[in-house]
Formats: structure tokens, sequence, C-alpha cells
């Protein structure tokens, strides 16, 4: 493919003599990334500034939208404070560190000293003198009324990250100022008065001494009035003048003297909806601004903001988008990795890294501010450990493992990538994902989850290439953009992720990908007066508006991917990007170096528990190969599921940048026929670059099925066929009832490794999460489902039962043993029993979910809450092992103990009364009249055998209030076994009487655990009976989610 002197980086790189050219080209395609920036930049300074933004393709300003303040979407954003050159500070200081030099002059470091002084004197210094009033305003006191997280991520952080770069504490290559005009830049006032140095001296006599810090610390004082709501989450918007007087119901204005709401005033219609997003990314900026001001409000509040949000989350592990900063109720039901959601999972891991080595604020900040202790006189102050960057690294830890189990969708689904569930249950709900998620794959990257960042981040590539952007929102259903959503804004989260690999692996595969992004850029979305967003990605319809963020980070990230000696790229520091991409630093001080960890005060640190991961290594290359990612044997997968063979095949494509090609050197062939996407097909990387013998493996089958079954007479047919419960679905009636199933739960087999389990995935087109259960009742099942049905079979379990015992409360059971005792031997590791010795840690460990399905799910039920009029139950159901070897006897089909009902209450009494207590029953015969009288004999675990025990028991003549069953007690752990685990009894011997006689009528028996509190709880029985388990099969293999009550 011919290219102009401009080149491209596709040409052939496998030679040795090859790598100057491909260096010189690299330098090339960065330089070409700084002409975008470039182009954007100096058109907004020249028609926009000092208004917002930038209209590219009608060279105008773009500003509030005064006549409907109800236009969110503009003004959230936009608060009339020169967004785009706030925005744009930190990628001149990067820019700076890489600049084109003629004649020594260092364009990007002058022009970012010049922005620093024209915000300066727009808004002035931040201080309460003559000097603190700007053209536009004293600081930001502007009638506007803007979105917090917006106005925090955009403006906050980009001025607090050009200040952290004014003063050195982030690099910029041959910016160097002397050490005593640094410190002067970051003291207070009458501390440089007192020296008699102002601060940093720079080019047009202007003198940095902090300002940007004052200006942000004045900015984010007019955004605290927002965080007094009764749940600590910030209100969505603020108004920057005049607070919050449009919600009444904050605590801010409940004094009607003093208060911002008048004694009159009308119930407010204003929207108190805010996103976990929102609410629970604050923490970077405002932390840092609290640790350079020494203002400590600002970092409590957006402490309280996360873990309000956190601590919300649902019983799956799962956080929505919507939710109500005064209720704390979710306000919808999806969830998923992008809008609304998506930074709150990045704050999370990259707190912990901003926060690495400092302590708690009471102990880092001199001289703290009287107000800084105002969060705490409203709420209940924040434990030790929220306080703690290792408490943010666990919450990353538990989210991402929430998001894996629910949220993403394995190499099963045609190719990894992720879902919209739902929030409660983790179920299925869209299958739309949105270019928002696209920062995921760089996340993961950081938290050291390099594989699975690689896999989703080649779907993302896929989808790029088809469309050369990414549409807001496309279905992997059915392979097209969902709801009209078609429009692509200059988004910066795909090549965020690109940059984050990259050097991660430094896998050329990525550097092809970021010059693909560059030139559909350049090609779709140039004009003559800036970069416009595109309104369809599939006609490559343009938009008239410049966000602030494709100077801020788009721009910003292309730069950085093709800049590998960036200084920040090397810098070995606690240093983050923002979800703005503005990189943010806490300095720490010489004598500080090393890491202080905060711990709690007691227990097991959380440092201990959750920082035990690693970075793994890049993935190896193939021999005679330079792309491990080109080598990648489901490369094709992911096209599969872009449906990349529906991409456009036109070579060369309409741009309205040809036009002006001629009078712009940085035009070249390759922007205009785009040879990254449209001549090389499916992927980025040029022919040569493929290894010659690399294959696609077989794409995944998941096999599925749906079972139905028929309506027969007499069966309850209506809207009570189904009746949801705790963790699950109880099915009353299978007339007319469809499972549908999928083979997709691995789990452990006694001797066969790993074995694939059937999972009901839906129930009459009704979804399920990963964890939810389907109950059905063994009478409703029973008359339905035929045992010569190969697809649905039910299977008694001969190894575990379920001794059910109904006791009062007496003595020290009124207290709720009785309840503790079921909830520990039922949903704990306290007395669940294991079937093998010879079994590995972890085949037992899935052994014994599969054990305790049935009473760990019924027991859930039991422990539901009941309602006031239902009585409290005192049934307990406990889980027993029966015997193995030649003694074992087989347990009599007793009648069953009666399911509970839908609340977890009893439903029948018990067909045993009498129970005799034995000890450990060693020391000789037992009384003739005590097989004769008692049904139940209970005796602990201990002192002799269990065929010496059983040989104790007289012979009797069977009958329904004779001896019918040994229950043995278990104490303690097996040492042998992993803590909390049971052996299965052996008895080695035939049953036989005292006397050496046989058994005409073996004794059945079996063994619980929990020691004295079962014992106890057993003395205090009024029945007791047992209860069978049974397990369905689909085609002989075993269904993980259905369990039989």
């Amino acid at each position: 493919m011919p290219f102009s002197a401009k080149g491209s980086l596709h040409g052939n790189f496998s030679s040795p003599e090859s790598h100057s050219a491909a260096a010189d080209i690299h330098f090339i395609v960065m330089a070409e990334s700084r002409d975008i920036f470039y182009h954007g930049y100096d058109n907004y300074m020249k028609h926009a500034f000092p208004e917002d933004e930038l209209r590219p393709i009608s060279c105008k300003p773009l500003s509030r939208d005064m006549n409907n303040p109800a236009h969110f979407e503009l003004n959230d954003v936009l608060g009339n404070y020169s967004l785009t050159l706030i925005d744009s500070l930190s990628t001149l200081a990067i820019l700076a560190s890489s600049p084109q030099t003629p004649k020594g002059k260092n364009k990007a470091l002058e022009d970012f000293q010049k922005g620093v002084a024209s915000v300066v004197k727009q808004y002035g210094d931040g201080t309460d003198q003559l000097s603190g009033q700007g053209l536009r305003a004293r600081g930001f006191e502007i009638d506007s009324k803007v979105q917090v997280f917006e106005t925090v991520i955009r403006g906050l952080g980009g001025l607090l990250s050009a200040h952290l770069f004014a003063v050195g504490d982030l690099p910029i290559r041959g910016y160097n100022p002397p050490d005593e005009e640094k410190r002067a830049a970051k003291a207070s006032l009458k501390a440089r008065e007192r020296k008699g140095i102002r601060g940093i001296k720079w080019r047009r006599n202007f003198t940095y001494d902090g300002q940007l810090l004052r200006l942000a610390h004045d900015l984010g004082r007019r955004l605290l009035p927002a965080f007094h709501t009764p749940t600590g989450m910030p209100y969505p918007r603020v108004n920057l003048k005049h607070g919050i007087p449009f919600y009444p119901n904050s605590a801010f204005n409940h004094d009607a003297e003093h208060g911002q709401c008048g004694t009159t005033q009308q119930p407010s219609t204003e929207i108190t909806e805010t996103c976990s997003a929102g609410a629970g990314s604050l923490m970077l900026e405002f932390t840092t601004l609290s640790r350079l001001t020494g203002d400590e409000r600002f970092e409590r509040f957006a402490r309280r903001a996360f873990w309000a949000v956190w601590n919300r989350r649902s019983s799956v592990g799962l956080i929505g988008s919507g939710i109500d900063a005064e209720s704390g109720l979710w306000v919808g039901p999806y969830t998923g990795i992008g809008a609304g959601i998506d930074s709150f999972f990045e704050y999370a891991l990259k707190s912990h890294v901003l926060l690495s080595g400092l302590t708690t604020p009471n102990a880092t900040l001199p001289g703290v501010l009287d107000s800084a202790r105002g969060p705490d006189d409203v709420f209940r102050p924040l434990g030790v450990d929220d306080h703690s960057g290792e408490a943010f690294l666990q919450t990353w830890q538990d989210a991402h493992a929430a998001i894996k189990r629910h949220i993403y969708r394995g190499p099963m689904y045609q190719h990894p990538h992720y879902i919209q569930a739902d929030l409660f249950t983790g179920a299925v709900r869209a299958f739309w994902i949105d270019s928002l998620s696209a920062y995921y794959p760089g996340l993961l990257t950081l938290a050291g989850e390099l594989e699975e960042a690689i896999e989703t981040h080649l779907f993302a590539t896929a989808l790029w290439t088809r469309y050369s952007a990414l549409p807001e929102r496309w279905s992997t259903a059915t392979g097209s953009i969902e709801g009209g959503l078609g429009w692509w804004g200059g988004r910066p989260e795909f090549i965020e992720s690109t940059y984050y690999l990259y050097r991660a692996t430094q896998d050329p595969w990525y550097l092809y990908v970021g010059e693909m992004v560059l030139r559909d850029i350049k090609r779709r979305c140039w004009t003559k007066c800036g970069w416009a967003g595109l309104q369809d990605v599939r006609n490559g319809e343009q938009n008239d508006r410049m966000e602030s963020f494709f100077l801020g980070e788009t721009a910003k990230y292309l730069f950085l991917l093709f800049d590998p000696s960036h200084p920040l790229n090397s810098l070995d520091a606690p240093f983050v990007f923002t979800t703005e991409g503005h990189p943010l630093i806490i300095p720490r001080p010489a004598s500080n170096r090393k890491a202080v960890i905060n711990r709690p005060a007691s227990g097991t640190s959380a440092n201990e528990v959750v920082n035990d991961a690693i970075c793994p290594r890049a993935p190896s290359i193939l021999p005679l190969s330079i792309s491990a990612t080109a080598a990648r044997n489901d490369l094709f997968h992911a096209a599969s599921l872009a449906r990349l063979h529906l991409m456009p095949t036109t070579e060369t494509l309409e741009s309205p940048i040809v036009e002006f090609s001629n009078d712009h050197p940085s035009i070249s062939l390759s922007d205009v026929r785009s040879p990254s996407n449209y001549t090389y097909f499916p992927w980025t990387l040029p022919p040569e670059l493929i290894p010659s013998y690399a294959i696609s493996s077989k794409a995944a089958a998941r096999p599925t099925f749906d079972i139905t079954f028929p309506v027969l007479p007499n069966m309850v047919l209506g809207p009570g066929t189904l009746q949801r419960v705790r963790d699950g679905i109880m099915v009353n009636s299978m007339g007319g009832l469809r499972l549908g199933m999928i083979q997709d739960t691995p789990s452990f087999g006694d001797s066969q490794g790993i074995v694939n389990l059937y999972r009901v995935q839906a129930i009459n087109n009704i979804a399920l999460g990963k964890d939810e259960k389907i109950f059905m009742d063994k009478d409703v099942v029973a008359g339905v489902v035929s045992t010569l049905d190969p697809n649905f079979s039910r299977i008694r379990d001969t190894t575990m039962l379920d001794i059910v015992i109904d006791h009062e409360e007496s003595g020290n059971l009124h207290e709720g043993l009785a309840e503790e005792l079921s909830m520990n031997v039922t949903g704990s590791p306290v007395i669940t029993p294991s079937v093998d010795l010879t079994i590995s840690t972890a085949a037992a460990s899935n052994m014994r979910v599969a054990f305790n399905s049935l009473i760990s799910h019924v027991s859930s039920m039991l422990r539901e809450q009941p309602s006031a009029h239902v009585p409290k139950s005192n049934r307990a159901y406990i889980p027993a092992i029966t015997p193995t070897g030649t003694g074992a006897a087989p347990i009599p089909d007793f009648e069953e103990a009666p399911s509970p009902d839908a609340s977890g209450g009893a439903t029948g009494p018990l067909v045993w009364q009498s129970v005799y207590f034995g000890d450990e029953m060693c020391n000789g015969r037992l009384a003739q009249s005590v097989p004769n009288d008692y049904q139940i004999i209970v005796v602990k675990r201990g002192g002799c055998s269990f065929s010496q025990k059983l040989q104790n028991i007289p012979s009797f003549a069977p009958s329904t209030t004779s001896l019918q069953m040994v229950i043995v007690v278990s104490y303690g752990d097996d040492d042998s076994m992993p803590t909390g685990w049971l052996v299965r009894p052996l008895l080695d011997q035939a049953q036989c009487t005292l006397g050496g006689l046989p058994r005409h009528n073996p004794i059945p028996m079996v063994m619980v655990g929990g020691g004295e509190q079962t014992y106890e709880m057993l003395r205090h029985a009024t029945g007791v009976g047992v209860k069978r388990r049974y397990s369905m099969q689909a085609q002989g293999i075993p269904i993980s989610n259905l369990i039989i009550v």
C-alpha cells in the first residue's frame, strides 16, 4: 500500500534492517497525533475561547442553552468557565515533554503556560484580594447549574492536574523550576510574603504561585452543598453561585431562616436521581484537593459517597446505574459495566493506587481547617477500614468477581463480552453494549487481569473495524446498532484501553489499532475548524460539537500510545489518570517515601487479605512472529461476533478532508484510504505480520435445549404456577412449564475430574441469574416426571438426607439458638459432610456445594424474615450423612417430613416423638425398654467404634413405635479433612447383637454435626423426621440449580 511522506505503520518490519525505519515512522505517527490535538485546540482558542466548547462545523462557540434549562445534555457539562481550555491544560503539559522544537522552541510548554495565564485572567487568582477578580468572574461565582460529577472530573480534575504539572510534582521533560520557587508556589500566601519569593517565574511576566490550586478549591467548595443529603450521596446538580435551593429536602436547607429555602417554598420537582458513577467517582479529585489544601471536607464527603453506593449493592454483589440521592433506592433494575456505572469500578482500583503509602487524613494533614470536620457533624463518622486504601482494592476485587460471575459471557458465547444484567438476580436483561464500556479492558490491565482484558478488547477492536468508530450502543443479539443510538462523539475509552494494553504487552498489534483510530478520526471527523463528532457511524454524518474530552482525553491517549519514552510512561510513583484522563498524584514528603499502610485496629488487615495479586507476564510471542495477539486462535471469533463480514467494502470513502489535503501537509493518502481497516480484512495488521501457520480454534458450542411439560387433567394453570421466593422461583404446577436448559456450569466429579452440569437459564421465558434456583415440591414432580424420560429424571440421593427437628424454645434455645444452629448447619461449613477421604480439596469444595444444595436453599427460605402476622417457625433442617461398609443398613422408605411453605413455615407434624439420649453408648448393653419404647436413639460420636455402639442395642421387634433410627452427633473436626468436614461413617462389620448374633433387621444410622448445639436441640425436640434429597438430571447430567423440596 503506497503512502505519502507522512508515512504509515504498515510495512514489513520483520527484518532487522527495518527497525530504524519503523522507529522513524513511529515518530511520524506520534507527530500526527500531536497535529490532531493542535488542529482542535488552535481552532478552539481562535473561534470559541473563553466559552466552553467549539462548534467545529460552523466555527462558532458552544455555550449553555439559556433558553432551555432542561437541556441537560448540554447544561450539565457547560458551566461558562472555559471548559475546553481547562480540560486541555494537562494535554498541553504532556505534549511539552516531547516537543517539536524548531530553533529550540517548546510550543506546547509555552501554550501550557499561556493557557494557565488565560484561566487566571478570566477567573482571577483565587484570592480574596483585588487580583481574585477575573474578567468573567471572581473564581467560579457563576450562575450556572451544572452536574456535580462532570464538573469534578472535567473542571476540578483539569485544574488540579495542571497545578501538579506547573509545580513539578508531575514531570515535564526539560521543565525544572528552582526548588525555592516550587516551594513558594506550593506555600500559603503568608509564607510567600515572609520569604519574599512569589513563585515560579514564567515568560510574559507571569508568576505561578498556586493560582490553579486556589481556583480548584474555590470550585470544589461550591460543589459541597450538594453532599448534604440523607444518604451521603451528592445530589446530581448544583448551582455554582447559589448552591442547591432547588432541593428543599436537603439538610443544608432545613433552617428556614438561614438556609437556602424560604418558608413558603413550594415542593420541588427537581430530579434527585444520580448514578453510581456520578456519586461514587469523586475520590481521586477530592482526595487530591484535600491533601494539597489541608481541607479534609472534600475527601471525607467523597469517601462517604463512595461507600454509600457500595453498601447498597445487591445480594449478588452488583450495583445499578440510577440511584436516588435522598432515599438511597435503586431507580432501575438494569446493571452492566458501562454508562452510569463505569467509573465507579475505575475509582475503586485507582483510589487504592493513589492512596498507596498514605495514612488516614487526620494523621497526614497538618493545620486542618475547622470546617473540615463538617461531614462528621452531619453523618456518622466512617470506620477505620473505610479510610484504608486496601478497602478500595477489596471493593474492586469483589466488584470484579460479581461482574465476572453475572455480566461477563465467556468463550462459550462465541467470544467473551459483557451483557446487561438484572441488578438483583444477575439474570440477562439485554444484549447491548455501549461505547463507554470500552474503558474496561484498560482497567483490567491495570488490575493485572490481562487475559480478560486482551480478549474483550479484541471484540471492541472488531467493532471499531466494522464501523470506523464505536457506536453508542450495539446489540450482540441482532448484530446491529441498538435503538438507533449510532453516534460517536469522539469518546476516548477505546483508545485509552489500547494505550494501557500496549504499555503492558508491548505488542505492536496495539500500535496498529491506534493508527486505525487515528486514520479514521482524520478521515471522518475532520472539519476546517476542528474535529466533529459522528451523528451516525454508518453514514459518517457529522454533528457540530467538539466535546472537551476529545482534547482532554482522546488526543492525549493517542499521543502517549505513540510516545513510549514519555516520562509518564516510566514514572515510578503512584499516579493515576482520572476518568477524564487527567494525571493526578499526591506528593509524598521526602521523609515518607516508604509505604505506610493503615491497618485495621484489630483482626486481619485488609492488606493481608486482598493485596495478593500480581501482574502477569505479557503473552509470549510465537517464533518467527512479532505479535502474540495476531496469533491468538480466537481472533476470528471476535470478528464473527462483531459481524465483521458486513463492513463496507469500498476502498476509498468520501471525506471532507480530501479537498483540504493540498493545504495541510499532515494529511496523507493513508488518511483517505484508511488501509488500517478497509484494505486488510478483518484486522489491522498487514498480512506479513500474521503468522502463516496461525489457525483459528473451533468456536465453542453451548448445548442448549428446552423441556416443555404438557397440561394434564386436574393441573393448576394461571398466575400461581410460579411463585417468587428468596433465591429463586417455586414451581407450584408443572402444567405448561417450559425450562430453558444450558450446559455451562463446570464442577468437579469424584473421579472424572471437571464435568459439566446443566443449568436452568430460563423458566417460561423468564431469565434466571446464575445463582438463582428453581424449587419444585417432590409431590408436584412425582405425577409428571417419568423415570423413563432421559431429558428429565428424578434421582434420589443415597448418601445425604436431612434430619428435621421441631423444637421448643426453652432454656438456652429461647435466645435464638435454634435459628442460629439451623443457619450454621445448613449454610456454613460447621457440619458439612464429606464422602471420600482421598479427594482433593478443590474437588471436595464442589462436592460440598452439591451435597448442601437442597438444605442451603431451603434454609434460606426458612430464614426469610416473616411478616408480623406469621408465627415464627421452630423447625430446623440438619444435613445428615449415611454410613458405608458391610454393616450399613439402607434407609427405609419412612414417611417424609412435609416441605415448608413459601414463607418457611412448618406445614405438618413430624412422625417421631420419642427420643432417647445414650451419651457415647460404649459401656455395655442398653435396657430392653429403650429400643422397644423409643423411636430415635441419639448418641455422641467417639469412645468406641460405630459398630460397637450398635451392638449395645438389644434386639427388638420392629413396629411403628419401636426404634427407627440411630443419630450420631459428631463433635469437632476430623484432622484428615478440611476444617468443618465430616468423614462418612464406616461400619466395617455386619450388624450383630452384643452376644454376636446377626441382626435380622439392621438398624439405620446417620451422622450429623454441630456437637453440643445439635445435641441440645434434639433434647428439646417435640418431633423428629427425615426428608430425602433428590436431584434432577437432564440427559444423564445433573441440573445444578433445580432443587427438589
